[in-house]
């Protein structure tokens, strides 16, 4: 293991470990902030249903706008799309979006190419709503409606608070959009959840990351958004290798590479692709691999998280508690996870 360096600051000293700090507060004033624009976006979606929802968002936000595909797809029936940027901002080819809704999602809103999407996508008819932390920004100039994310300043480099943000968002359109009684008080108790997971012991994690060079983090479903945007900030604040797949996918050219002690942390929200992620993560053990699952595990090295959590919660909560094992982490492998290198809080692409 690598030793202790007795210069290197604590966690808890760290912006991201502040920003992480913050959420549960920022969702829930945002909550209670958004009731009424939410509100009205979902009676013009009920009233003019879209014939499918495309997205435009890229790293984290694109993250969030998997998650938004499957909660979008299993909660309301509409199909969802990632739209690419580049369609626009290097082929400047046309598309025909009439009668879709565009989904903008981005914490700055200010990457040329992300604006050039939403105003093509208006242009082709979509009706662009913008889900953006700064609300005077490009994005939210070019959207037809705005959902502010309200996460407040976030100076880290990595994006935490923005990225949970965005997901309650998008569940608390969700639910307002279907008028699901059940889904709007699971969310509504989101906030407590994750105060509630994050005193609970991901040492484990932590620990078995520390020299570790590579890593798989794997989902399915819902929780196939927490794997992707977890393996990018693992990426980004802690110098691992780590790649996010899909519980199907793995088994196929990826499990070539597992041997004995390759880690591999799995998230598993109680729903319907639980038994088949556990049985992947199962096939794993038995070759061999060192395997972390983040939800409902009976097994050696169960990572806890708040109880009885509603699926479409599960990941938001998850990847809550997994960017404070993160932050740890990158400290403990003596990096700064404020400034990685060869980053910038503001990303714009062409």
């Amino acid at each position: 293991m690598t030793p202790q360096n007795p210069e290197r600051r604590a966690p808890e000293l760290t912006r991201m470990y502040q920003e992480i700090r913050e959420s549960a507060p920022a969702i829930a004033r945002q909550l209670e902030a958004n009731r009424t624009c939410i509100g009205e976006l979902a009676a013009a979606l009920r009233r003019d249903p879209p014939r499918l929802v495309a997205t435009g968002a890229r790293g984290s936000s694109d993250n969030a706008a998997t998650f938004a595909k499957y909660l979008f797809e299993t909660r309301l029936g509409v199909t969802t799309t990632s739209a690419a940027p580049s369609v626009q901002s290097i082929y400047a080819a046309a598309q025909d979006l009439r009668g879709a809704l565009f989904l903008a999602i981005s914490q700055s809103g200010k990457s040329p190419d992300l604006v050039g999407q939403a105003e093509a996508a208006k242009r082709a008819g979509a009706r662009v709503v913008a889900m953006v932390n700064v609300e005077d920004s490009p994005l939210a100039h070019a959207a037809e409606f705005v959902v502010p994310l309200r996460a407040g300043p976030e100076l880290s480099v990595a994006a935490t608070k923005s990225f949970l943000c965005s997901l309650s968002a998008i569940l608390q359109l969700a639910a307002e959009w279907k008028g699901d009684a059940a889904l709007r008080n699971a969310l509504d108790g989101v906030p407590a959840a994750l105060e509630a997971s994050w005193p609970l012991d991901w040492s484990p994690l932590v620990d078995g990351l520390v020299d570790a060079q590579n890593l798989f983090v794997v989902g399915r479903g819902l929780g196939l958004a927490a794997a992707q945007e977890v393996a990018l900030k693992l990426k980004e604040t802690c110098g691992l290798h780590a790649e996010a797949f899909s519980a199907a996918e793995v088994q196929h050219g990826p499990m070539a590479l597992v041997g004995a002690g390759f880690p591999v942390l799995f998230f598993a929200q109680a729903d319907d692709t639980l038994e088949s992620t556990l049985g992947v993560a199962a096939k794993f053990r038995a070759h061999g691999a060192r395997v972390w699952v983040a939800g409902d595990d009976a097994g050696d090295h169960a990572l806890p998280l708040a109880p009885d959590l509603d699926p479409a919660c599960a990941p938001l909560v998850a990847v809550h508690r997994s960017y404070g094992a993160i932050n740890a982490l990158a400290v403990r492998r003596d990096r700064d996870p404020d400034q990685p290198p060869h980053l910038n809080k503001v990303t714009e692409t062409i």
